[in-house]
């Protein structure tokens, strides 16, 4: 049975915590506000001062908690490898045993653990979008029209889609002979938002011959769940992912989204040994195109003779787990790309799940300083391999009044291909 860890589990981990500040230098919430609250080394003092009952669950502690983005930024460049993220998850469910969720923590628990609900929610948001929303222009998003609980009138949004990714495609797509076969884990923004990365996701895997499963009962990641501290709602959906994606034999489970990438192959890993087959079968798209010749095919595809300029940015769940040359590599392959490295291309974008959600004003000053480097980059599009960085960056530049654009890139990869 799915089970995470509670916060007495990681005592020692938080007593690895020496309080060197080395966090200070990676940690975006105190770039944005340089309080000591909202440093790793703060909330680990304050999460052993729960754990020893030396402070309570006040208010001063919960703003301090909840000003985290659970990045895992200040882990990779600890010298203990203290997982602050681990340790913040831990002490936010244990807020929301002794206290209950949050309104808006409740609704997420709400709509992420039933996925019918979800579902008729998304597709009602696409039909009404004319009505709720005024698009933007050169594609750049929508806004709402009206005031709507917990989002702000000047934020960009992608259209909700009234048909989800995965009612338009078969459950599985036949390849080759001698091909792999892998189950697609889609995640929310890709089967709601963002049809068109899961569109050119199967034209890549077609090209390549593979077989793909798309299971029909999959349901969210969790990601979501586990920043409003929603453990329940976790464990459930794992354990319904897990029977998803064990239902067929496959020889990976790809992700498409660095947040999903994380929950199966981290989050999920650490709940139970059942869940260790599926954690290690979980495979990022850019690290299996690689390993199986994506890149040497690319090579022989005709250039044009006009190129897009195009700047990579490092989601948060991808860069803290060593996946980083991937994505470059098959960015760098395609014909008709110009790839220009930009200044701080791993510094996180500002989204952090509910974070972006409570502390959107704190969301945007961190956005802000991406988009200055993406404009100093003269990129034309940023590209990226997560649809919530997507969302964030296209906000950002829209914000700071750029013209660039934010794109998945297996996009950019479908519109090189035949």
């Amino acid at each position: 049975m799915a089970k995470l860890k509670d916060l007495e589990q990681l005592r020692e981990e938080i007593e690895q915590c020496v309080k060197c500040g080395a966090c200070r230098a990676h940690c975006p919430a105190f770039g944005a506000e340089h309080r000591e609250g909202r440093v790793a080394r703060g909330k680990i003092a304050l999460a052993k001062a729960v754990l020893d009952g030396e402070v309570g669950f006040e208010k001063k502690v919960i703003e301090d908690l909840s000003q985290c983005l659970l990045c895992g930024s200040c882990c990779a460049s600890c010298p203990n490898k203290v997982p602050t993220e681990e340790i913040v998850a831990a002490a936010r469910r244990r807020l929301a045993e002794e206290q209950g969720l949050s309104t808006f923590g409740q609704g997420v628990a709400t709509v992420l653990g039933h996925p019918q609900l979800m579902n008729t929610l998304a597709k009602t948001g696409g039909a009404l979008a004319g009505v709720l929303f005024k698009k933007l222009p050169d594609n750049s998003g929508l806004r709402l029209r009206f005031p709507v609980p917990y989002l702000k009138s000047d934020r960009t949004m992608p259209p909700l889609t009234d048909r989800p990714f995965r009612e338009r495609v078969p459950e599985v797509i036949e390849g080759q002979p001698g091909q792999p076969t892998v189950a697609f884990f889609t995640g929310c923004g890709i089967n709601y938002m963002y049809p068109a990365i899961g569109e050119a996701f199967l034209k890549v895997l077609q090209f390549l011959g593979v077989t793909v499963i798309i299971p029909k009962d999959q349901a969210c990641c969790g990601l979501p769940a586990v920043s409003a501290g929603a453990g329940a709602t976790v464990e459930k959906l794992a354990e319904q992912n897990l029977a998803a994606l064990s239902r067929r034999p496959v020889d990976f489970v790809v992700t498409a989204c660095a947040s999903c990438n994380a929950g199966l192959g981290k989050i999920y890993a650490e709940m139970g040994e059942e869940f260790e087959p599926l954690a290690k079968k979980t495979k990022d798209i850019f690290v299996f195109l690689a390993e199986h010749g994506l890149p040497e095919k690319l090579a022989a595809l005709p250039k044009p003779a006009q190129r897009v300029k195009v700047t990579y940015h490092d989601p948060c769940h991808l860069r803290t787990r060593g996946i980083t040359k991937e994505p470059r590599l098959i960015l760098k392959s395609l014909p008709q790309v110009e790839f220009v490295e930009m200044e701080n291309a791993g510094t996180c974008c500002g989204l952090g799940g509910t974070y972006s959600v409570y502390h959107y004003e704190h969301s945007k000053r961190i956005g802000a300083k991406k988009a200055g480097f993406i404009a100093a980059s003269g990129a034309e599009l940023v590209a990226t391999d997560c649809p919530g960085c997507i969302m964030q960056l296209q906000d950002s530049i829209n914000h700071a009044g750029g013209g660039a654009r934010a794109v998945h890139i297996l996009e950019l990869l479908a519109d090189a291909l035949p």
